[in-house]
């Protein structure tokens, strides 16, 4: 029984579940949906870093870079030489002026600024140089004033009463708003000093101006630098991006007859024109693999449909005659060997020719030997092999023996009964077949290459209408054609060409514009 406490499913049985148990699992629940498909929507819907503006920005941060190291190292090297050299102008005037009260006793009348010829020693100390001076008398009173007024304290007036004539004391003052230098020289004998001061602030705003210029000067070459990349990189990647649109539009729609943008030389153009060969070669496989399954399943039809018919008659196999049957179970057989030759043949075209045989380099006289030996094992036929100047390539062995057993046995079919023998010809880096069965017909010679192509008189006889064009694939893929033309006085030659090789003799003698026989 379920009682009311019992976690029944009654009117009054409780749900266990609150609302806050609810809302967890509303959260959950909307969690998991959106880690599930949102959050892929949201990965595919985000845009990708643009590498126009990674470009851009690395082109702006480079010449920042650049900049800012070329800025600092230039404003440090001026406002270390500006330094120095204010330092040596004012250390070469305090020189001086030790030098002239050492070399006569001068008083602090000499140093007053009331010299009507200007040719005292106040002169020349600021003739060359933009120094101003301080008279301070006997015990370190200022006599003359400076403009500014310096200071003129304790250290000051103790070399004021100093006896020996050039000595010196050196400080740095604040005087108003602006530094100052000040040197303070005794005259010697308690007579007073001179008091000569030079302005560190204005060097100082100059520099601070320089400083100021300089990263203007800066900031406006990154911003140049920015755009100037922007713009090189909108040159550089614009074909990238009408590329890349195309290979998105190529995925998204599965499309490949869009047209590539393809412009200039450099690796971009090499790029856009290798993915139009690639898009090309893609469509054209993709066309090729559609006509197989359709001709296969056109031609898979026929030995199915007789299939289907001799199994229904072996319903009735114990009524049949003694002939009736042993001709059904020989036309089962053939049918049967029929069907899994086409499938064999299906296999090949549809892998491409693509033997695990590696490449190597091929002697075209031993393969037609070894193909002619073959085919007179399995045909009975007599077969003669002429070599003149036989080409050593570099191919797939097995691969050349199928294609030239093929066209053998092509020549063995058609020429049943001849009493000629089929003759194989190879020729520099050539090989020709020649019969002497009924031929081809003209309308005939441009299609016995077809896949599942048979012509009016090959209709009765047994064959897929795959193997000549095996022999198609196979040339093509060692760099050659296959060919077909009547023979002279009835027959025909069917052959292939393989790449140019390394011939003895002579050396190869490939025409691929030759056909024999023909016009």
């Amino acid at each position: 029984m379920s009682g009311p406490g019992s976690g029944g499913s009654g009117p009054g049985a409780p749900t266990g579940r609150g609302p806050r148990a609810r809302l967890r699992a509303r959260l959950g629940s909307r969690l998991r949906a959106w880690r599930s498909g949102g959050q892929a929507a949201w990965l595919r819907t985000r845009k990708p870093a643009s590498l126009r503006t990674a470009f851009a920005v690395a082109f702006a941060a480079g010449a920042a870079a650049v900049t800012v190291l070329v800025g600092f190292l230039s404003y440090d090297a001026a406002a270390r030489l500006v330094r120095v050299d204010e330092k040596s102008v004012f250390s070469e005037v305090v020189r001086d002026l030790r030098t002239q009260v050492q070399e006569k006793p001068l008083g602090p009348g000499d140093y007053t600024s009331a010299d009507p010829d200007h040719d005292g020693p106040r002169d020349d100390l600021t003739r060359p140089t933009r120094t101003d001076v301080q008279i301070l008398g006997a015990g370190g009173r200022i006599v003359e004033r400076g403009s500014p007024v310096l200071p003129a304290g304790t250290a000051e007036q103790r070399v004021a009463r100093d006896a020996r004539a050039g000595h010196t004391a050196e400080r740095e003052a604040d005087i108003g708003d602006d530094v100052y230098h000040v040197a303070t020289v005794a005259l010697g004998g308690g007579r007073g000093a001179v008091q000569v001061a030079q302005k560190f602030s204005e060097t100082e705003d100059l520099l601070s101006a320089l400083q100021q210029r300089t990263a203007l000067l800066a900031a406006a070459v990154i911003a140049l630098s920015g755009a100037g990349g922007w713009w090189l990189a909108r040159r550089i990647t614009g074909r990238l991006v009408r590329l890349t649109s195309v290979a998105e539009s190529v995925a998204e729609h599965g499309r490949l007859d869009v047209p590539v943008p393809v412009a200039g030389r450099d690796e971009v153009a090499r790029l856009g024109r290798a993915f139009d060969d690639m898009l090309g070669r893609l469509a054209s496989a993709v066309q090729d693999q559609q006509r197989l399954v359709q001709d296969a399943g056109h031609e898979l039809r026929t030995p199915l449909t007789s299939l289907r018919t001799n199994i229904s008659l072996l319903k009735r196999f114990d009524e049949l005659p003694p002939d009736a049957r042993e001709e059904l179970l020989a036309d089962l057989a053939g049918e049967a060997r029929e069907l899994s030759d086409l499938v064999n043949e299906l296999v090949d075209l549809a892998a491409g020719q693509r033997d695990d045989d590696p490449l190597s380099d091929v002697s075209l006289a031993e393969v037609a030997e070894k193909a002619a030996a073959s085919a007179r094992r399995r045909t009975g036929r007599e077969i003669t092999v002429r070599t003149a100047a036989p080409a050593v390539v570099e191919g797939r062995s097995a691969a050349l023996h199928r294609a030239l057993t093929n066209l053998l046995e092509n020549a063995a079919k058609f020429d049943a009964g001849g009493t000629e023998p089929i003759e194989v010809q190879v020729t520099g880096a050539r090989f020709e077949v020649l019969d002497r069965g009924p031929g081809i017909a003209e309308a005939d010679l441009t299609r016995v290459f077809d896949r599942f192509y048979r012509s009016a008189g090959a209709r009765g006889l047994p064959g897929s209408g795959l193997g000549l064009a095996i022999v198609r694939e196979i040339a093509t893929a060692h760099g050659g054609h296959a060919f077909a033309a009547r023979r002279p006085g009835g027959g025909a030659v069917l052959g292939f060409t393989v790449g140019t090789g390394q011939g003895s003799g002579t050396g190869p003698r490939t025409r691929p514009g030759h056909e024999p026989g023909g016009a």
